[in-house]
């Protein structure tokens, strides 16, 4: 048997269909979009028609949409751009508990410039309340930073409640309260409408839904004044200076193209194969749990703890039967503490640290999770033998 990659929360693998798409922009269509020039306008015609295919799928309009390197840059760009426009109002940031680390360790930044930071917790299924985000609120709050779905457990928020309990809490305020939401997990997967969620600005990710690495986008509504994260150059309507990666954003607009059409097929694909692996786990090996929400959580998520062994061994086992799956965020990947999200949910250090995460996407077949299903519970037996922590029967 092939290969089984589990680990989509992590990147995708490019869909053929948008390397086709790139290929003619590395050695044919090649000026820069800035320059008046014929190469340089058919390259600003590509930008430009990539750019409506990224705003179309979350309904925004075009000049809405500022490319960036990836998700860590836009988030970043979200929260310092606004604190640094903002400050003459406020010096407050809320953010959840849970959120990646291109928030929170963005909002440390801050807090070491002088901003405020307050990090409301989350319940045991990894969800926020949208009381709690009203509660918070001050009338020197100028950004709320909530994620649509947390990459690790897969809890999906309820962002438009939030959005809502923001605006009735602020509505006697002299300044708007912004609300951000780092939706790198969402877009393309499961519909995010900018105006149904209610928010002022969105991060997002090509790799995430079947495109490119190493190019994202940053949603801001139109009328939000941003502070740019780059300076250099007039691009993006002049709020991020740099040559624009063209291959990359025409690789960004054709993935989210085929994601606006395959959203629903391939979401009636993956929900039987999540639940699937959730009740086999489950039933199959004793003393496990599931983390986030049992429903309120992405079509593709399975995060699992497992008591008595490390997450690592248990990954190295499965990568040795050929199965790629992971213990949290690639981005702190070679970290040896346990995970903050998995730490808010209230799961103690020794759990915390026997934990999986299984992420499918659209190449996923059921035959891949059966194998899942036959490989793990023999590498837990095992592992749990050599454990000194687990308890002999």
């Amino acid at each position: 048997m092939k290969p089984i990659y589990l680990d989509y929360a992590a990147t995708t693998p490019t869909d053929p269909a948008v390397v086709a798409a790139m290929e003619p922009y590395y050695s044919e269509i090649y000026g820069n979009p800035s320059s008046i020039h014929s190469f340089g306008q058919e390259a600003k015609a590509a930008v430009e028609k990539a750019r409506a295919q990224v705003a179309r799928l979350i309904g925004c309009k075009n000049e809405e949409i500022i490319f960036t390197s990836g998700g860590t840059e836009s988030d970043n760009f979200a929260l310092e751009g606004i604190a640094f426009a903002q400050q003459a109002k406020g010096n407050h940031i809320i953010v959840s508990a849970i959120e990646h680390h291109a928030v929170s360790e963005c909002c440390e930044f801050l807090k070491q410039r002088g901003f405020d930071i307050t990090y409301l917790p989350v319940d045991e299924f990894g969800l926020i309340s949208p009381e709690a985000v009203a509660k918070a609120i001050t009338d020197k709050t100028i950004l709320i930073s909530i994620m649509h779905a947390n990459n690790e457990i897969g809890t999906i928020q309820p962002i438009k409640d939030i959005s809502a309990a923001i605006k009735h809490q602020t509505s006697g305020f002299a300044h708007r309260v912004l609300f951000h939401t780092d939706a790198v997990q969402t877009v393309g997967h499961i519909p995010t409408n900018v105006d149904d969620l209610g928010v002022d600005l969105l991060s997002m990710s090509a790799h995430k839904l079947y495109g490119p690495k190493g190019v994202g986008a940053l949603y801001v509504r139109k009328g939000t004044k941003i502070t740019p994260f780059l300076h250099g150059g007039a691009q993006e309507r002049n709020k991020r200076a740099s040559t624009e990666n063209v291959p990359g954003i025409v690789g960004f607009g054709q993935a989210a193209e085929l994601a606006g059409g395959n959203m629903a097929a391939e979401n009636a694909q993956l929900l039987p194969l999540r639940d699937k692996l959730i009740e086999g786990i489950l039933n199959t090996i004793p003393e496990t749990r599931l983390n986030g929400h049992r429903t309120l959580r992405l079509p593709n998520n399975v995060n699992v703890s497992i008591r008595y062994i490390e997450g690592e061994s248990m990954l190295l086992n499965l990568d040795m039967e050929g199965i790629a799956a992971s213990s949290g965020s690639a981005c702190t990947s070679g970290s040896l503490d346990p995970s903050h999200v998995l730490l808010a949910i209230g799961l103690p250090h020794e759990i915390a640290h026997g934990s999986l995460r299984f992420s499918m996407g659209k190449y996923t077949t059921e035959a891949e999770i059966d194998k899942v299903l036959e490989v793990l519970p023999k590498i837990v037996e095992k592992l749990r033998a050599m454990s000194p922590l687990y308890p002999k029967r």
